[in-house]
């Protein structure tokens, strides 16, 4: 009988989140179990969501292969969060984190190549790629959607803000509805490549945010106001 690994997943960008435990036997890679989390409790609450999905399986931080952290875009403080946890924990016990897109596991999930998240303000977290081409990843308004000649024809979406975005520049594409991605699809997409050896440097992670805060957009406008009354 082939040995069981343990892999904890952890996304907190969304208005909800989740964290979920993979057991990874060959190439088959079960979900025994998976929390949702509010958006707004992630920093009361995930720690010891995590501590309770852990002993309901009976296993130890120690004994896990590593973290699979979904490490944005999305909510800037629900980034951090997710990303602080995975690494505190990581560092503690000495585990390898591989960090993923939220954009690259709704993409994944649902089977396309494109993929389209709400970043408010009428712009998307826009995932492109192709037969032969490196994934990119951007913020998009009106104007840079208008720009893509031809408009990709398959996108997938999870949130009715991203389709009415989308559905206003690109009428004629098909618009592929999915549950948001959680935990869980993070571990079936990279728990694989995670043990296979794929992982990240914790010391350098950093978020996938895509756009800057509004702490650091309205801060710097306020200070070149100060510089000229």
């Amino acid at each position: 009988m082939q040995e069981s690994t343990f892999v904890l997943g952890i996304d907190t960008c969304g208005p909800t989140g989740s964290v979920a435990l993979a057991r990874l036997t060959g190439e088959s890679v079960e979900i025994p179990g998976q929390t949702e989390m509010e958006g707004r409790s992630y920093s009361a609450t995930l720690l010891a969501e995590i501590s309770e999905l852990l002993a309901r399986n009976g296993v130890t931080v120690r004994e896990l292969a590593g973290i699979v952290v979904v490490h944005g875009p999305g909510s800037f403080t629900g980034v951090r969060i997710g990303l602080g946890t995975a690494k505190g924990l990581a560092e503690g016990a000495e585990l390898p984190v591989m960090a993923v897109s939220r954009l690259e596991v709704l993409a994944a999930k649902v089977g396309t190549t494109v993929a389209a998240l709400d970043a408010h303000r009428h712009e998307v977290f826009l995932r492109v790629s192709g037969a032969g081409l490196e994934p990119r990843e951007m913020l998009a308004g009106a104007a840079e959607l208008a720009q893509f000649d031809p408009a990709p024809e398959r996108i997938a979406v999870c949130d009715e803000a991203a389709q009415t975005v989308l559905k206003a520049a690109w009428p004629n594409a098909e618009l592929v509805w999915s549950e948001p991605p959680s935990a869980g699809d993070a571990l079936r997409l990279c728990g694989p490549r995670l043990v296979a050896g794929e992982h990240a440097d914790v010391a350098v992670l950093d978020g996938h945010y895509l756009r800057r805060s509004d702490a650091e957009i309205f801060g710097e406008a306020a200070a070149a106001a100060s510089q000229h009354p």
